[in-house]
């Protein structure tokens, strides 16, 4: 292959890893607990550009782990075995994406350090175990990209959460969820079959 061809080669990888990630993530944060609190803290605190960088820094840092988590783990991993694990844990991720969350779930956040910093904690301590937490580790694990994942889960995240600061409620009633929810899992379950193909030799060489 040619160092040319191996540039091109390497440019669509990571384009895809980047858009992949924008688009899964976007869809599957819509009604997640993580939008929810951000409606609640932008109702509680009326001051959306501090809740805005707040959510911004928090995502980086927990899906900057979370996506080097996915990498070094399938580097090390970097088994038949293991790309089949990747490929059912996307499936996994379609049947998840389908349970939407309610605001019950959300733990009331001590409102004491101001708008910034309250957000960058609670967002951060909520998305640990969240949904799109575990879709940056599969996509981590998936294209080998902690950069790029991390941006594109991020602006993935960006783009759902910050009309949610700003619109609310209005967002979640107005936006059909389920069918959002409907497309991303299908997004997921199309990832993790094409997984299982590509491993198992069927799509050939």
């Amino acid at each position: 292959m040619s160092s040319e061809s191996w540039i091109a080669r390497l440019g669509v990888h990571t384009l895809e890893a980047l858009l992949t990630s924008t688009i899964i993530v976007a869809l599957a944060e819509m009604g997640d607990k993580t939008q929810l609190l951000a409606i609640v803290l932008a109702t509680r605190f009326k001051q959306p550009l501090p809740i805005v960088a707040g959510i911004f820094v928090a995502t980086i840092a927990n899906h900057f782990l979370a996506a080097l988590i996915g990498s070094q783990v399938a580097s090390f991993l970097d088994g038949e075995w293991f790309r089949y694990l990747v490929a059912v844990s996307f499936i996994a991720m379609a049947a998840w994406t389908l349970i939407p969350d309610k605001l019950d779930d959300i733990n009331d956040k001590p409102a004491a350090y101001g708008a910034f910093l309250t957000t960058l904690f609670a967002f951060f301590i909520v998305e640990m175990g969240d949904k799109t937490q575990i879709a940056t580790i599969a996509l981590g694990a998936r294209f080998h990209e902690v950069v790029m994942v991390t941006v594109g889960t991020t602006l993935g995240m960006m783009l759902a959460n910050v009309p949610a600061v700003y619109l609310g409620n209005e967002l979640v009633k107005r936006i059909p969820l389920r069918v959002v929810h409907m497309i991303a899992a299908a997004l997921f379950f199309v990832i993790g079959v094409w997984l299982l193909a590509q491993t198992a030799g069927w799509l050939g060489s």
